[in-house]
């Protein structure tokens, strides 16, 4: 017999979505431990592991259970001046003023999330591969099988892009790729969030003030980025630019990528001119508007700058069938994924849980999920 792999699977997933969702079948699930308590059933052999942010160093890492795995790289803490000057030319609303932010150390994901990954959690395509290997279902897969998931969609969220196995995935709100990451936390034993947008940027510039992490010469952006310009109308596989200065592939065009960030035009204005702000994060409750960075493949070239902001809006999910609409998609924002990170000092329960860090439903918006056996 012909073994599965997550490429197999997602075909076979694809011919039952319509019925899954028709079906309706509805539950909560919730996960609310500490990252320190996935630690019990961790890889006896961590090579992630680093005592001190000098020994952080990439690293690959395989979801067990699967084919699929993803890289990591180190990101050095300190300062940057957050924001665009003045002159830049196309600045745009609320890139400034511009000020000091102080940042920790962290792993950032070497490439945005794909289809393959992502599916693994909204398709249960890990859970689905575990049953047919008949593996064992261990203390970190009982975590993470607990995590929430949405209902299948309803139609193809790459919209006839493709799904490769190293294709971004898209169309998933803000909530949702949060709740990916508390599923590959718990699946891994490492803490995963979305960056905040100071961390974005910060990681996007990788020591950098110019307009783009290569320069301001506009010219060379086909090196380093799918923009509208040189995509042929749709997203591309990760990886096939050139990276910036700390090895980060895509931070310009492809996808745009979801920050942990409420959006505020006059959210800069709020920092000291003469000290450096420290964590910046703006926390919001309600849905809209949220905040997504880099730009993507059908955005024009300022829109890509390592300073330029993007404030999510009703219009991304416009064509959601669900009433009230879901948490989950974003069936006409087909430019928006996101990447992850991993920071070096785990936050505590209570700082996960009062800076919003994982999943937290907007109060304007309603979770419509599916439970399997």
């Amino acid at each position: 017999m012909t073994p599965f792999t997550t490429s197999s699977l997602r075909v076979f997933h694809r011919v039952v979505q319509g019925l899954a969702f028709a079906t309706g079948l509805c539950a909560i699930a919730a996960f609310s431990g500490a990252a320190s308590s996935f630690a019990a059933d961790a890889p006896a052999a961590d090579t992630t592991a680093a005592k001190t942010p000098a020994e952080m160093k990439p690293y690959k890492q395989d979801i067990r259970n699967t084919d699929v795995s993803y890289e990591m790289v180190p990101i050095p803490g300190g300062e940057f001046v957050m924001g665009s000057p003045a002159k830049e030319t196309n600045r745009g609303e609320g890139e400034g003023p511009q000020h000091k932010v102080k940042i920790e150390p962290f792993w950032m994901g070497k490439y945005e999330v794909t289809w393959e990954e992502f599916e693994l959690w909204s398709l249960r395509m890990e859970r689905s591969l575990r049953n047919y290997k008949k593996a064992a279902t261990l203390d970190l897969e009982k975590a993470a099988d607990a995590i929430t998931k949405p209902t299948n969609p309803y139609t193809d969220m790459s919209f006839g892009m493709g799904k490769d196995e190293r294709q971004p995935a898209i169309c998933m709100t803000q909530h949702a790729a949060k709740m990916y990451c508390q599923w590959l936390s718990a699946k891994t034993g490492h803490y995963y969030r979305l960056p905040t947008e100071a961390e974005w940027e910060y990681a996007c510039r990788a020591g950098t003030t110019t307009a783009y992490h290569f320069g301001d010469d506009v010219a060379k952006l086909d090196d380093y980025a799918w923009h509208e310009a040189n995509s042929d109308g749709k997203y591309k596989p990760i990886g096939k630019k050139k990276p910036n200065p700390w090895g980060l592939y895509d931070m310009h065009g492809n996808a745009a990528e979801w920050v942990q960030d409420k959006f505020d035009p006059e959210f800069y204005a709020k920092f000291p001119a003469d000290k450096s702000a420290v964590f910046p994060l703006n926390i919001g409750d309600v849905e809209y508007p949220r905040t997504a960075r880099g730009g993507a493949w059908n955005f024009t070239p300022e829109k890509l700058r390592s300073a330029a902001r993007l404030a999510s809006e009703p219009a991304w999910k416009e064509q959601d069938p669900n009433l009230p609409k879901s948490a989950w998609y974003m069936t006409d924002a087909l430019f928006v994924g996101f990447r992850i990170i991993r920071p070096f000092r785990v936050p505590t329960a209570e700082e996960r849980k009062n800076l919003h860090l994982d999943a937290v439903l907007p109060t304007d918006a309603k979770e419509r999920i599916t439970i399997e056996d």
